[in-house]
């Protein structure tokens, strides 16, 4: 990535001591523990030619984490999907599965919407 992209708000600085700020590329934000994540999970048909889809949002940690999770949650499910934009896609109206699978994994503060 260019220099210039990763600077954060300013364009140019006259000023030769001035340090541009740079984003971090840790992933989504800082990782919080598993009890304190507020994870949602609703359905979703919009723009998916009718099919439904569980979206489980709101993971704050690392891609490694939200791929590992993605990856539980299909498996246990049985079905296919995917992780997009911080998102899980799980294939189905599967709701009470997932909650009961990240309430059993230690996400107390997974809800439905």
């Amino acid at each position: 990535m260019n220099d210039w992209k990763k600077r954060l708000g300013i364009v140019y600085s006259t000023n030769p001591d001035y340090h541009y700020r740079e984003e971090d590329d840790k992933g989504q934000g800082e990782a919080i523990p598993k009890e304190k994540q507020p994870l949602r999970i609703y359905l979703d048909k919009r723009n998916r030619k009718g099919k439904a889809v569980t979206l489980v949002t709101g993971f704050r940690g690392t891609e490694e984490e939200l791929n590992a999770l993605g990856r539980l949650l299909k498996t246990r499910c049985g079905v296919g999907g995917s992780v997009k934009n911080g998102e899980i896609i799980v294939q189905g109206d599967h709701r009470e599965k997932v909650l009961n699978i990240l309430l059993q994994e230690g996400y107390a503060k997974a809800t439905i919407l």
